[in-house]
């Protein structure tokens, strides 16, 4: 980013990075430990304003992990001129956007962005997910096994990027698969080689009840 900011100072144009995800620091101060081998390389507001960006743009959801929304952040002037601009009002968020990212932004400022439910669901141990899983199948009495997986990021926020963990398989039961999505609430599942696979990495765990009687009743023979 430092040529591009040069290079902007030498025309006398504003630089502004669009860096997408929604990052806010690249070394994620509200999780414990280094930041995760996954992020490698992911762009963050914090760094990219350092480097003399005027603007960065990014998501309101994503890594960012509020509501889809985007976001302006850096200099004050410019985002004044931004806000009187005809068009800013046409694209403004509503209330209730508002007021889901100002309860996601209090967290990160509270100290607590760890609560934030995406940076929750990718902390997970590998050891609290295989515990998940066996209650999940003890409760459904569907038969399956625990088998080691990987659960994707997100295509919008770090594509290709994956974590290790536990995950439910289904042996032969992808066909179950269009009744999970049919029940209400839906339950997503994957579909490999003709089996079911169900990562709660992706499920809240007060929801863990909720997925053992949906696979009960579908999956059960």
């Amino acid at each position: 980013y430092d040529d591009l900011a040069r290079l902007a100072g030498r025309h006398r144009v504003p630089f502004v990075a669009d860096i997408g995800s929604g990052l806010l620091d690249d070394q994620v101060p509200w999780v414990p430990g280094p930041p995760p081998a996954w992020l490698a390389g992911e762009p963050a507001a914090r760094q990219v304003l350092a480097a003399s960006a005027d603007i960065v743009l990014f998501s309101g959801d994503k890594l960012l992990g509020g509501p889809q929304a985007g976001i302006i952040a850096g200099s004050q002037s410019l985002i004044d001129r931004i806000g009187r601009h005809p068009i800013a009002r046409a694209v403004r968020c509503d209330g209730a956007t508002l007021a889901a990212l100002t309860a996601t932004l209090e967290l990160y400022a509270d100290g607590r962005g760890g609560e934030v439910p995406f940076w929750a669901m990718v902390g997970l141990s590998p050891a609290g997910l295989a515990d998940r899983c066996r209650a999940v199948l003890e409760r459904s009495g569907v038969s399956g096994d625990i088998v080691d997986d990987e659960s994707v990021v997100g295509a919008g926020s770090v594509p290709g990027q994956t974590i290790p963990g536990p995950v439910i398989r289904l042996p032969n039961a992808g066909t179950a698969w269009e009744g999970l999505l049919a029940r209400e609430p839906s339950i997503v599942a994957r579909r490999a080689e003709g089996d079911l696979i169900v990562d709660l990495r992706a499920v809240d765990p007060d929801d863990d009840a909720v997925l053992a009687a949906g696979l009960s009743a579908t999956c059960r023979s």
